[in-house]
């Protein structure tokens, strides 16, 4: 059990003490920043996706 104390009293100290945690401003951008990549993404795979079934049903009518 002593040991355990030891772990969570080394954690507690190093999340309080040595973490550099960013401030509101910096999460807010790199909020923004996934939002939009995500968009991006799911954008390119809607466009990989309706060509794709475009292709396929093509395909389908010729036989």
């Amino acid at each position: 059990m002593s040991k355990f104390k030891t772990y969570i009293d080394e954690t507690a100290n190093e999340l309080f003490h040595k973490v550099s945690w960013p401030s509101w401003s910096e999460l807010q951008s790199s909020a923004i920043l996934v939002a939009v990549a995500s968009i991006i993404i799911a954008l390119v795979v809607l466009f990989m996706d309706l060509t794709f079934n475009k292709g396929m049903e093509a395909i389908y009518h010729l036989f």
